[in-house]
């Protein structure tokens, strides 16, 4: 079943220059329960699709429906609360002055989710499920790891019970271990929650180990979209092959230490 619809979306914006074409005529399904990916490099349009999913910019052209009713271009609260973002750093999109708990609750106050009294052992439970433990409630954001602070935004995104969660270069900013273990963690909550994920990313080592369908986009126009094995094994347009015949290649001692290293996560 089709949760986030996208039919005929286009973004243009104004500049001194005249207006700049972002997004040109994309038409997208993601269904419920998948991982999408949107990959691209700079300037290929991909970031802006994610605004516009989530209600910061409006499509100039086209439609954003959300099951099967089509999203305003000014959102309700009960619209921002069916869609929420995971950023790319976890350090500027939690406020420094603001503790753990306080990052969290807001979220349940805005959204009223819960009785006040429960609040803070709803709390605790969000970050044991994101698994942090809940002395780190009364945390500042500068006391903890980038992954941690990567946990808590993950925790905040889930707090509200949203169907569909927009993951923006969710693991760009971390080391290669702690990507790994986030990752694994995004994985067991959409399979535990049944969570839709659109993963914007430029890193495809990362896709292939999330994304159930691939959407390949260049200067804005959606190119290839393909199941992610099927991308990977035989890419038809040449934009996606040249995406592909960059990443870096490893030797059979690098692949083998990273093999031994997943099955250690895995175990």
């Amino acid at each position: 079943m089709t949760l986030l619809s996208l039919r005929n979306v286009t973004k243009r914006f104004s500049t001194p220059a005249g207006d700049v074409l972002a997004v040109d005529d994309v038409s997208l399904d993601v269904a419920r329960g998948e991982c999408v990916a949107i990959v691209g490099e700079s300037g290929s349009g991909k970031s802006t699709i994610a605004n516009m999913i989530l209600g910061i910019y409006p499509p100039s052209e086209g439609e954003i429906a959300f099951d099967g009713a089509t999203l305003p271009a000014r959102r309700s609260l009960q619209h921002r609360r069916l869609v929420q973002l995971v950023q790319q750093n976890p350090l500027s999109s939690l406020n420094p002055r603001r503790s753990i708990a306080a990052s969290l609750r807001l979220a349940l106050d805005v959204h009223d989710i819960g009785a006040r009294a429960d609040r803070p052992a709803l709390m605790a439970s969000l970050l044991a499920e994101v698994g942090l433990p809940a002395s780190h409630l009364a945390r500042a954001p500068a006391g903890l790891s980038g992954g941690e602070r990567q946990r808590v935004a993950i925790a905040r995104a889930i707090a509200c019970s949203s169907p569909l969660v927009v993951l923006d270069e969710p693991t760009s900013a971390l080391d290669v271990l702690v990507q790994a273990r986030v990752l694994r963690l995004l994985n067991d909550l959409r399979a535990k929650r049944g969570l839709t994920f659109v993963f914007i990313t430029h890193d495809l080592a990362v896709v292939r180990n999330v994304a159930d369908r691939v959407a390949v986009f260049e200067k804005g126009r959606l190119v290839e979209l393909a199941a992610t094995e099927a991308l990977f094994a035989a890419p038809a347009h040449p934009y996606t092959r040249r995406l592909i015949s960059a990443v870096p290649v490893l030797t059979q001692d690098e692949s083998d230490l990273r093999d031994r290293f997943m099955e250690s996560l895995n175990a």
